[in-house]
């Protein structure tokens, strides 16, 4: 018997609550503005993140306060984040904070709790065993009400409410081949590494150029992993806007396992080649990338491969599928 969800945007004390969110960029942001939307959060919310084209983007016309870059596991950022808030915001212009991290959350429920702001804390859908460090300071230091998005760790503490994965299916699309009959063909290949700092993901950029055809076309955001001489086109950042026109012109998408990425490329139906970033090879700072792509061969939802199984027939595959929404969810 499946548990029932909670809604973490509900039980303020008023209809219309004003409200706090806040969440690092990439897909902590992402979850966050689609739990908001889900909710329909009114526009005079309030949102903290730090300042690039991704947040630039996805919060043009909303109230945001800027605070700067936050490492992982970087506690002066921490506290610095949490003293802007606190010289710029009005406690009594806020009935809750709602954040699904990553440090930023630390921030914002710091200075929730200094004002007597009540919090809610949604763990992000990447972790599919247990909640971050930063879900397990948020609970230790009882910072805000905790959420999971995953049934099967949920408890009294963590209550279980809707994931933003729910809902996506894999298919074959129209006129396609499937698996064993796509001819090989020059492709148009749109690959985005991510942004965090300070990893990179060279071993990624390695396979491409292996299984790479001649008559290929690259286009590249590259984050952190910079490289001279590469194949194509190539990006360091690319704003959402951009990042999802290049993505929808590729006939395959190849995404390291960062969940914003994911999530914005299934809504725009494309099933990506999602490959995750090891803490082994010092690509990450831990393995929750491990997690959201177990997730996703789980649920047969794109076409992940570590970096060892990507081949060329993952790529014709890929190219020949797409993303849908099912049922209520759409």
């Amino acid at each position: 018997m499946s548990q029932p969800t909670t809604d973490p945007f509900a039980g303020f004390g008023v209809d219309r609550p004003r409200l706090l969110l806040a969440a690092s960029t990439g897909g902590h942001l992402t979850q966050l503005s689609r739990f908001a939307h889900a909710a329909g959060v009114s526009s005079d919310a309030t949102w903290v993140t730090f300042d690039s084209p991704q947040s630039r983007d996805m919060l043009a016309g909303e109230r945001v306060v800027w605070v700067d870059y936050i490492a992982p596991r970087d506690v002066p950022g921490t506290l610095r984040a949490r003293r802007v808030l606190q010289e710029q915001l009005d406690p009594a212009g806020f009935d809750g904070v709602i954040s699904t991290g990553a440090a930023v959350a630390l921030s914002a429920f710091l200075w929730a709790r200094s004002n007597r702001v009540p919090g809610r804390y949604i763990e992000s859908v990447s972790r599919t065993d247990g909640p971050s460090l930063t879900g397990r300071l948020v609970r230790l230091m009882r910072l805000a009400n905790t959420y999971t998005q995953h049934a099967a760790w949920a408890s009294t503490a963590w209550p279980h409410t809707t994931s933003v994965m729910r809902g996506f299916a894999r298919e074959l699309a129209a006129g396609a081949a499937g698996d064993e009959t796509a001819a090989d063909r020059p492709l148009r290949i749109f690959v985005t590494l991510g942004t965090i700092r300070p990893y990179r993901f060279d071993r990624l950029v390695d396979r491409v150029l292996d299984i790479a055809g001649d008559g290929d076309e690259i286009v590249w955001q590259l984050g952190e992993t910079t490289r001279d001489g590469l194949p194509g086109t190539t990006h360091s950042l690319m704003d959402t806007s951009l990042l999802l026109e290049e993505a929808r012109a590729a006939d395959v998408v190849i995404t390291h396992s960062g969940v914003g990425t994911i999530l914005q490329l299934l809504g725009e139906g494309i099933s990506p080649v999602v490959v995750p970033r090891e803490r082994q090879h010092r690509e990450h700072v831990d393995d929750h990338q491990l997690q959201i792509w177990q997730l996703l061969r789980d649920s047969g939802v794109a076409d992940p491969y570590t970096v060892d199984q990507l081949t060329r027939a993952g790529l014709l595959s890929a190219a020949a599928h797409r993303t849908t929404l099912w049922g209520d969810d759409q």
